[in-house]
């Protein structure tokens, strides 16, 4: 882009943008070329439509030079947008944008649900062995071993729940 403005200084440049679709001449000091360049001109035209020359040239204007070319990249966004559709502009394509965000967190939600649906099922159907002591038999049988501390424990929710297996049983089947 730099080129182009020492080129035009010595007048073997072609004008930029802005200047050849408002038929004008292409001064050293313009304002539209470095961020509208000759062969980019339908950046300029959909700009100069929504804005018009006259108001991008004071905003350009009332800029400091460093912001200039982001405000340039906006106003090109904007009249695009509002090219393509002319009541919302860039706020349908955001609203839109929105919305599809809001869906798709509703729809992590329920998988979310659905996963946690899923290991409580997978939780209750755990098989309980039947307690096997009687009173005649004091030893325990192999299936109503102790349970230890780390066997006793699953993880939900990032909560640790202890499993009484002989309590469990008739909470289970009591619904």
């Amino acid at each position: 882009m730099k080129e182009n403005i020492g080129s035009r200084k010595q007048g073997a440049a072609s004008p930029c943008a802005a200047c050849k679709l408002l038929r004008r001449r292409c001064a050293h000091d313009c304002v539209f070329a470095p961020y509208f360049p000759a062969d980019e001109p339908q950046k300029f035209a959909s700009v100069h439509k929504v804005f018009g020359a006259s108001n991008v040239n004071k905003m350009l204007q009332e800029l400091p030079v460093h912001q200039r070319g982001d405000a340039v990249k906006s106003m090109v966004y904007e009249a695009n947008a509002r090219v393509r559709d002319p009541v919302y502009g860039c706020v349908g394509a955001i609203s839109s944008l929105q919305h599809q965000i809001d869906v798709l967190q509703t729809q992590l939600a329920l998988a979310q649900a659905e996963v946690v649906h899923m290991r409580m099922r997978e939780f209750s159907s755990i098989s309980i062995p039947p307690a096997t002591n009687s009173p005649e038999n004091d030893s325990p049988s192999p299936s109503s071993k102790l349970i230890t501390p780390s066997s006793q424990t699953k993880s939900f929710f990032n909560m640790d729940m202890v499993v009484d297996h002989a309590n469990m049983g008739d909470s289970l089947w009591s619904c």
